[in-house]
């Protein structure tokens, strides 16, 4: 049992250790200013390095654009953006883009698989379809992303390591389409959000090739569109959530001559022009 002595003593030691601490702690203060000097501001605890995310690009309405996937990459064409292949494109094209200013976009085919390309031995016979119209091609089952998440993550993976900017992945509406599997709107939603994510995660842009249906729900999760004969197929309307979030919308006519279209899509702020269906450096650019 403690008595009043005890509680008495026990004040004492409080006192004194407070004391003691006021003492040492002025006879720190004191030796720092002699070595630091009197003007010298207090010093304070360095907090621990942060990293920034990786800054996406996110290109607005208008910006222009250069679509080639077949032939050598004519880097002279007067475009802000250029989308060519990731795997037949050399370093030194994308390093030459880069110097003179120039986004580039790496086009990978996500939905399809293609018998010509590198990889194309990892895509086991259970995820490959029906043919999709190329030749080479075949869609593939993409509720199965056990097998093709991998795939199309190392896809990412050596665009983001070749100093791409971000990535346009192709034959995303296969739901729509006779693949040879019973595909929904809903697995489609799925598959494309996995792509937008694991690009994110890259450091990668992405944008949204056709998939007219699903605009309005992916957008958010998409930085720009591509399309592809929305003005023949009378469709151009659909893609305006993409504008009215102030996002490119990339678009290319095939079969319609510059006057059937350009003054319609440039009213639109869409970034038109046309190609030929090969791809290669031509083009006729809308005004």
């Amino acid at each position: 049992m403690q008595g009043p002595y005890a509680t008495r003593n026990s004040l004492v030691f409080t006192v004194s250790a407070i004391v003691i601490a006021l003492l040492s702690s002025c006879t720190a203060q004191s030796t720092t200013s002699s070595l630091v000097g009197e003007s010298s501001p207090p010093i304070t605890a360095v907090s621990e390095a942060t990293t920034d995310p990786p800054t996406i690009w996110r290109p607005q309405p208008g910006t222009t654009w250069q679509w080639q996937l077949s032939g050598p990459v004519d880097t002279e064409v007067d475009a802000d953006m250029f989308n060519v292949d990731l795997f037949e494109t050399p370093n030194g094209v994308i390093e030459s883009l880069h110097e003179s200013g120039r986004t580039v976009v790496c086009y990978i085919s996500a939905g399809a698989w293609e018998d010509f390309r590198p990889d194309a031995g990892e895509f086991p016979e259970v995820v490959l379809g029906e043919p999709n119209g190329w030749p080479g091609e075949r869609w593939v089952d993409i509720r199965r992303l056990d097998i093709l998440g991998p795939i199309m993550e190392s896809r990412l993976d050596l665009c983001a390591s070749q100093g791409f900017d971000g990535v346009e992945a192709d034959n995303v509406d296969g739901y729509v389409n006779v693949t040879g599997f019973q595909l929904t709107a809903a697995d489609q939603l799925a598959f494309n959000r996995f792509l937008a994510d694991a690009a994110h995660a890259r450091g990668l842009s992405i944008g949204l090739k056709n998939d007219m249906d699903q605009i309005a729900t992916l957008e958010p999760y998409f930085d720009w569109a591509i399309n592809e004969q929305c003005a023949e197929f009378d469709e151009c309307g659909l893609l305006l959530p993409f504008i009215e979030a102030d996002k490119a919308v990339f678009h290319v006519e095939y079969n319609l001559e510059p006057d059937e279209f350009c003054a319609a899509t440039s009213a639109l702020r869409f970034s038109s022009m046309k190609k030929r269906q090969e791809l290669d450096a031509w083009r006729q650019y809308c005004p």
